[in-house]
């Protein structure tokens, strides 16, 4: 682990901030059979903190089908956007993760694998946009998540080195995009994945951010 003091927080936004991972199952299990592939809800969980094309490629080198690449990835998010506006709800401890933080005065940040809109959709519904200084969006790089660079925007957003952000992941591909950044990184998996070996490069791994109290050496508290 780094020495660096934290000095800035970046939270992924799918399955940290919201319980939007169901939504994400239930749009994919829509477009993708509605094309022919045969896919189950356990196997949404090997695309789980892609970005929404690469969700689509992965999918279409397995099961070919004809028609537009693009078209299906609108169609997934545009129903992951409207699932998020009509049910959308703050992962539980949030309240209380930020409410931890609001007294150190770091700047937070969001790196998220979806699209602006869907993160601007998603802070609306959950009235959390003031609470960050900045987004970052996969869309804008190259490649997705494991690849650093969306956590790498997000930092330069913020004007402070990756070394000193600590990074608040829930997925495989998220912990290690995040230290492949060079960040502190806390894990807050979804129970069946706690004891996952693969989260074991994170630096603190938590079953809720209620126990965010538990992450207060990396924030020099405690």
């Amino acid at each position: 682990m780094s020495s660096d003091r934290v000095a800035a927080v970046i939270f992924d936004m799918d399955g940290v901030l919201v319980d939007s991972e169901p939504f994400w199952h239930a749009a994919e299990l829509q477009v993708f059979r509605a094309l022919g592939v045969p896919l189950e809800l356990p196997m949404c969980l090997q695309t789980t903190g892609l970005r929404p094309d690469e969700v689509v490629r992965y999918w279409h080198e397995r099961f070919p089908w004809h028609g537009d690449l693009k078209e299906a990835e609108r169609e997934m998010i545009d129903e992951v956007t409207r699932l998020v506006n009509a049910h959308g709800q703050a992962r539980h401890g949030v309240a209380h993760a930020l409410a931890y933080l609001r007294p150190l005065k770091l700047p937070l940040a969001i790196a998220s694998s979806s699209p602006y809109r869907l993160i601007e959709a998603v802070c609306a519904k959950l009235g959390i946009r003031d609470a960050f200084s900045v987004t970052a969006s996969a869309e804008e790089e190259l490649f997705g998540k494991p690849h650093p660079g969306v956590y790498l925007r997000a930092a330069a957003k913020l004007d402070v080195p990756p070394s000193s952000c600590l990074a608040i992941e829930d997925s495989v591909n998220g912990v290690l995009a995040a230290k492949a950044a060079r960040m502190k990184c806390v894990a807050v998996p979804e129970p069946d994945l706690l004891a996952d070996r693969r989260l074991g490069i994170a630096d603190l791994v938590l079953p809720s951010l209620e126990r965010i109290e538990e992450a207060g050496a990396l924030f020099g508290r405690g």
